[in-house]
């Protein structure tokens, strides 16, 4: 049975954050996510979940300046003890809130910088942050995104992720596969998928184009989770899309599967 957690950086946002986690349990979720939780108190988040017997599925390392654009540290040189801090920092937050995946957004590739340079930053950061989570029994968790809405990103295919692993060669390093972006940059989202499912901690959709709920674009999200199920795949499907208009009124498309 697939499981689907709401995204309340995006969804529910009719009302405040921390009423959102209200919303999603009374919508039928039992598991949330967001980008970052940085912003509240971990007991203030941690309370919200207890309140509405929701678990915390997934959450971001601190990605930097998010309102100047940046999208990620893990690659910028300079920046190492910056990324360090912010490992330590998503550990605290994770351990209260029973949250055992985080995701690192890599970051864009600085101009001006050799690649060279700019790789062995990235493979550094990512083997430290693989570590540090491992000792806590968290997996990291690493995603590429499609480089027409975020030009510059660092990582825009399945297999450049997968690559990255074979090159750090450590255990706990995941898959987050993100149906919207991946259909924007590859396509061949099933086969994709089920070639790569062991490596795939948690999947991410939206369809596409205008990244909305299952239904408003191009994909076949029948035949996708059908796939996924079939395959199976156990973990969290995140909710990351934006609704076309309120939230609970996009929600049909969920109701065989909460």
């Amino acid at each position: 049975m697939l499981k689907f957690s709401a995204n309340l950086t995006m969804m529910f946002n009719e009302v405040d954050f921390t009423d959102r986690f209200g919303r999603a349990a009374k919508a039928g979720f039992k598991g949330v996510e967001y980008l970052f939780p940085y912003g509240w108190s971990k007991e203030q988040l941690a309370h919200e979940l207890g309140k509405h017997g929701l678990e915390q599925v997934l959450h971001n390392l601190p990605a930097g300046n998010w309102q100047s654009g940046e999208r990620g540290i893990a690659c910028l040189p300079g920046r190492e003890g910056e990324f360090q801090e912010g490992v330590g920092l998503a550990i605290e937050y994770a351990k209260v809130l029973k949250c055992y995946h985080l995701n690192c957004l890599v970051g864009k590739a600085p101009q001006g910088i050799a690649s060279g340079k700019v790789r062995q930053t990235l493979l550094n950061n990512l083997r430290f942050a693989a570590v540090a989570l491992e000792k806590e029994k968290i997996r990291l968790l690493i995603e590429p995104l499609n480089n027409q809405d975020i030009p510059e990103f660092y990582l825009v295919h399945t297999q450049d992720a997968l690559q990255l692993f074979k090159e750090i060669g450590h255990p706990n390093l995941w898959l987050q596969y993100d149906v919207y972006h991946m259909q924007v940059m590859e396509g061949n989202l099933t086969k994709t998928i089920s070639n790569n499912l062991s490596r795939i901690a948690h999947i991410q959709i939206a369809d596409n184009p205008g990244r909305h709920e299952p239904g408003t674009g191009e994909i076949n999200f029948t035949n996708l989770f059908s796939s996924i199920n079939e395959a199976g795949y156990d973990g969290w499907i995140g909710c990351e899309y934006i609704p076309a208009g309120k939230t609970e009124d996009g929600l049909q498309w969920i109701r065989p599967y909460l």
